[in-house]
């Protein structure tokens, strides 16, 4: 039987190489077979290998007996337990031992909602230069492309950290204004007041510029340290790509100056255990395109605009009594960011990306939204307090829940509803790998541009907040409060306990803090 944690990879990997017949085929490589995601063919199937890809490896498509016993039993690491391997009209379905699996990964919990990062990822360091944070200028410079450039930074920066790489963020922000309006968007990026640069090291970074200068020092005007010559530099230097030919004298202010020694002190004072990559890669950000205003829009009236659409959804959904208590106020800040990170994090970044501002999906009723999934895990946080309430008053009307047993007398055979293997099998045993994915940079690759799947995690939770909400809208989870159903009432806490660790991991990448209530 396998061990170790479930992966969709592992799996997919291990049934590809079972089903090749020796020798290897000499068509196409590539997977043949697939995970199923949607509620219809998961009634039937788990993975499938297609009959078109059957095919074309065995030329009637009729998988031999001993290859097709030989998937039935496959065991190996990452691998679940199969139940059965069936060839069908659609082609070869395989469904896994779902008690089994539920089990498995409803016992261990930690493997799979707070995975470890892997050696090979916990031996790096990456250097996120944000462009958009350079120089002096307040929150109210600071346009809707910017702001996705700094969203999809900061979110990478935190998806690389969950994978162990040392990441360095630079630059530190030096206006208050700023510093201010990214703490609210609860954006994590160091500031002027937590960073400083040594004056030894600007000194000396200054007397290397001038020492290229194009022209005398006491020729420059106001505020620049050196005119230095670009294109004789680059001359100088073998190997460089990305650049414009046609660069020639540069001028260097005192903020350029800055920035360049932040960026040499993170370049020297990482581990030194941990080795930097020196690839100089380009993380290249669409342009954001507003539909609904006839004027340009700054980042803060972006978020004042959402946040007052947020306070008015939720009045028409709660009623502005209830609305006006002090602890919505922090509530309404923490929707509105999810909905300004999620809009913007949605689409791939090298995509130009609309903004709709009449756009209703803001609401908890959006499906698509950030305040949506902020609404589900909430929803989590009301379910546990419901059970710990019903622990707790002995003598209630609704009578009394035990306490939580030891997980090891769960009987998880008990959860038998469609929608409990969804959230299992589309949401707790993938999501290690979708924060693999959204950490995943391929520095070596040739070429001076770089992608990264930094909508990877705002895709996974809008997907599993759906999940979630139509099985809490069908399945009444507490149930009454009578012994022989106390059975499958924890074995589907215990499946609840795991998704709400799912959300609250994912959150974290995004740096929203889940709702208790809502």
């Amino acid at each position: 039987m396998a061990t170790g944690r479930f992966g969709v990879g592992e799996t997919l990997g291990a049934l590809n190489a079972a089903l090749r017949p020796p020798p290897p085929p000499s068509g196409p490589g590539g997977s043949v077979w697939f995970k199923e995601n949607s509620a219809r063919n998961l009634r039937s199937r788990d993975f499938l290998a297609p009959r078109g890809a059957l095919q074309a490896l065995f030329g009637d498509g009729q998988v031999p007996k001993d290859i097709l016993d030989g998937v039935a039993a496959l065991e190996g690491p990452g691998v679940p337990p199969i139940q059965k391997c069936t060839q069908t009209q659609a082609g070869l379905a395989l469904q896994l031992e779902r008690p089994t699996v539920f089990e498995q990964v409803l016992s261990s919990l930690r493997g799979y909602v707070a995975p470890q990062p892997t050696s090979s990822t916990s031996e790096h360091s990456i250097i996120l230069d944000c462009v958009s944070l350079h120089g002096p200028k307040g929150p109210d410079a600071l346009s809707l492309s910017q702001l996705r450039a700094v969203l999809v930074a900061d979110h990478l920066a935190q998806a690389l950290r969950t994978q162990g790489v040392t990441v360095y963020q630079v630059p530190a922000v030096q206006d208050p204004g700023l510093r201010d309006f990214l703490q609210q968007l609860k954006v994590s990026w160091p500031s002027a007041s937590e960073t400083s640069s040594a004056p030894e090291s600007t000194v000396a970074l200054k007397e290397v510029l001038r020492d290229h200068a194009a022209v005398p020092t006491e020729d420059l005007p106001p505020g620049v340290v050196c005119k230095v010559s670009l294109k004789e530099f680059l001359e100088q230097q073998p190997g460089l790509e990305g650049f414009d030919p046609n660069l020639d004298i540069c001028l260097v202010t005192e903020d350029q100056l800055g920035a360049l020694t932040e960026l040499q002190e993170a370049a020297q004072h990482h581990p030194r255990n941990v080795p930097l990559s020196h690839s100089d890669k380009h993380l290249v950000c669409g342009p954001v395109k507003v539909v609904g205003s006839p004027t340009p829009l700054s980042a803060p009236q972006y978020y004042r605009l959402r946040q007052s659409q947020m306070r008015e959804a939720s009045v028409l959904k709660y009623g502005v009594d209830f609305v006006q208590d002090d602890s919505w106020n922090e509530i309404i800040g923490a929707l509105t960011s999810a909905a300004v990170k999620f809009e913007m994090l949605s689409t791939a970044h090298r995509s130009q990306m609309s903004l709709d501002l009449e756009h209703t999906s803001i609401s908890t009723k959006g499906t698509k939204s950030g305040a949506f999934v902020m609404y589900n895990c909430a929803r989590l946080a009301t379910l546990f307090d419901g059970y710990q309430r019903g622990v707790e008053q002995a003598f209630s009307f609704l009578g009394l829940y035990p306490a939580f047993p030891d997980v090891s007398e769960l009987d998880f055979s008990l959860l038998r509803d469609e929608g409990e293997w969804l959230l299992l099998f589309n949401g707790i045993i993938p999501f290690p790998e979708v924060l693999s994915q959204s950490a995943q940079l391929h520095v070596s690759s040739p070429g001076i541009q770089i992608t990264a799947n930094t909508k990877a995690v705002c895709k996974f939770l809008v997907h599993l907040s759906m999940d979630f909400s139509s099985y809490y809208n069908r399945v009444h989870i507490l149930g009454e409060p009578q012994p022989h159903l106390f059975g499958q009432m924890f074995a589907r806490l215990q499946l609840m306990r795991a998704v709400q660790e799912v959300f609250h991991s994912a959150l974290a990448t995004l740096h929203l803090p889940p709702l208790s209530q809502i």
